[in-house]
């Protein structure tokens, strides 16, 4: 602020130079004055580069400074939301308030922030000296500020509600982007690489068609000031020359005043254009503090329970869920089940039965609306939730690795990594053989989302990670779901190491992955409509026997083919 002030002063020293070079320079002839003017012009110049400089550079460097804070605040904040927040908006529209919008408001904080203070301080110095040379000429030409204004804000507000609906567009456009590089299989196999270049290019069009009005809005304000400043030159002029011939006034002090009113109309019309920049960070602004009203809904209690290693008995106590709260159709009915300590239980359905729903609100990722899960006796909403996760192991039908190295992934969530612990839980999860073959073993990067790697390879890196973290409860969804025959028998090998003295609940589309389950449990629109072992529900003829005939076929003694 002190490097904008000197700015500012320097062009008010060049006005005000005007008179006395004009006066006696070039009217008197003052020689000796004549030898100062290089001197002058080198030192005001010096001075306002180094101002400037200094000016530019701290506010630049501030403005990267409260932008990297912002974004930090933004990415905390979103880790913290809940599941619900995530299921309901895209990957892509988050990514691009958190990229493109805030990138907006980067503009707006670094060179925008230096042209306000420069040009706002210049102003008040020129209007100032204006004022103080002749403040009746002064006032002709300040009468045409205030007429700038009106048409300025009409403008910048026009500005800003097109900005904010062209950064909706561009969260569309990522979405696209987003979409078809992670579906870039599908697109392929299916041949519909036209449909999808035809989508992104009607897609971007839309978002073309909202800036276009913003440039056009922006384009229409800087001759509306021009126009409109011109105005306040022009009485100036007028008024200033009758003065001059009638002899009231010096041509030097003519001269500095409009040159000061000239120099005083540059900062006008430069804070005109920067409104239209700030107005249109204003509506990337609103986008980016939309996300900050967002609340989570699973938060630690006040007096949250922090659990050592449990025993793993997991209690549901009449259990209702459901995801939108004003739906009258709940996924979860009325459910209560208890699971033993060490005991694996199998959860299996036909799809829409809630079997996945189930294992969000084990997790903690969703609260019941109404009931309790209890964990060796204590309301998961009375756990801490780094507790609770340290105790609770999952390995997902889709085996998410991070862009990392192996090593990494196996110890993820892990605030020390040991090599050894990292290499005997990939030996318990038969992945130690292909690890060791690989260039560089398990300090291997395995790309983005693990896609160096085969499908089993991922599931057994994923198991091997549960199997690090060793925590008393295991939740397998799917875990073989999408594997080929041999693949899915070294990965149930794997499995048979990890739920051995865990409390394991496996959900399961596969019958036959859940056979010596010490309990299934088979669910129906929310509620349990049997429990059993395999061999009980087969002879029981519900529902698990009519799964389980979907999917084998059966001979004439009985066996299985």
């Amino acid at each position: 602020m002190l490097a904008s002030l000197g700015v500012a002063s320097t062009d008010g020293a060049m006005a005000k130079l005007v008179q006395p070079f004009i006066d006696k320079l070039i009217i008197a002839g003052d020689r000796d004055l004549i030898q100062l003017v290089p001197l002058i012009v080198i030192g005001l110049a010096a001075f306002k580069g180094l101002s400037r400089y200094v000016q530019q550079y701290y506010i630049l460097t501030a403005g990267q400074l409260a932008i990297q804070d912002l974004r930090n605040q933004v990415f905390k904040h979103l880790m913290s939301l809940s599941m619900r927040f995530h299921s309901s908006n895209g990957t892509g529209s988050i990514m691009s308030r958190v990229l493109n919008d805030i990138g907006m408001l980067q503009a707006f904080l670094g060179d925008v922030l230096v042209i306000i203070l420069r040009e706002s301080f210049t102003l008040v110095v020129l209007v100032g000296l204006a004022f103080y040379t002749d403040w009746k000429m002064a006032l002709i030409a300040f009468t045409a500020l205030p007429a700038t204004a009106l048409p300025a804000a009409l403008l910048a507000r026009r500005i800003k509600a097109y900005v904010k609906k062209s950064q909706g567009a561009i969260a569309v456009l990522t979405t696209a982007l987003e979409q078809a590089f992670s579906g870039i299989k599908v697109i392929k196999s299916f041949g519909t690489e036209k449909d999808q270049v035809r989508r992104f290019f009607d897609k971007n069009r839309s978002y073309y068609n909202f800036w276009r009005k913003v440039i056009k809005y922006d384009a229409a304000s800087s001759p509306v000031t021009e126009l409109l400043t011109s105005l306040g030159v022009a009485g100036v002029l007028w008024y200033g020359l009758n003065r001059v011939l009638a002899g009231e006034m010096t041509q030097g002090q003519l001269f500095s005043i409009v040159a000061a009113i000239l120099m005083m109309y540059g900062p006008v019309k430069r804070l005109v254009r920067v409104n239209n920049v700030f107005q249109s960070a204003m509506g990337a602004a609103e986008r980016v503090f939309e996300l900050f009203e967002a609340q989570p809904e699973i938060l630690d209690a006040e007096n949250a329970v922090r659990l050592d290693r449990v025993r793993g008995e997991l209690v549901l106590d009449h259990v209702c869920f459901s995801y939108d709260t004003a739906s009258l159709e709940p996924v979860i009915r009325d459910l209560s089940l208890t699971i033993k300590p060490g005991e694996m239980v199998a959860l299996v359905g036909p799809s829409g039965s809630g079997k996945t729903t189930l294992m969000g609100l084990l997790l903690r990722f969703f609260d019941p609306d109404s009931g309790s899960i209890r964990l060796d006796g204590h309301d998961l909403r009375e756990i801490s939730a780094e507790s609770l996760h340290r105790n609770m192991a999952m390995v997902d039908q889709e085996a998410f690795l991070f862009n990392d190295t192996i090593a990494n992934n196996i110890s993820y969530g892990s605030a020390e990594g040991s090599l050894d612990r990292v290499r005997e839980a990939a030996r318990q999860a038969y992945a130690d053989g292909f690890i060791e073959e690989l260039p560089d073993g398990y300090q291997t990067e395995i790309g983005d989302r693990g896609l160096r790697l085969s499908g089993g390879q991922r599931q057994r890196i994923s198991i091997a990670r549960a199997v690090y973290q060793n925590a008393p409860v295991l939740i397998l969804d799917e875990a073989t779901s999408a594997l080929d025959t041999e693949s899915e028998a070294i990965v149930q090998e794997a499995l048979n190491n990890l739920v051995e003295n865990r409390t394991t609940i496996v959900i399961a589309h596969r019958l036959s992955t859940v056979k010596h389950a010490d309990r299934i449990v088979v669910l129906d629109k929310g509620t349990i409509c049997e429990i059993g072992t395999h061999e009980e529900l087969l002879a029981r003829g519900g529902m698990y026997r009519r799964l389980h005939d979907m999917q084998f076929k059966e001979d004439t003694d009985g066996s299985l083919d």
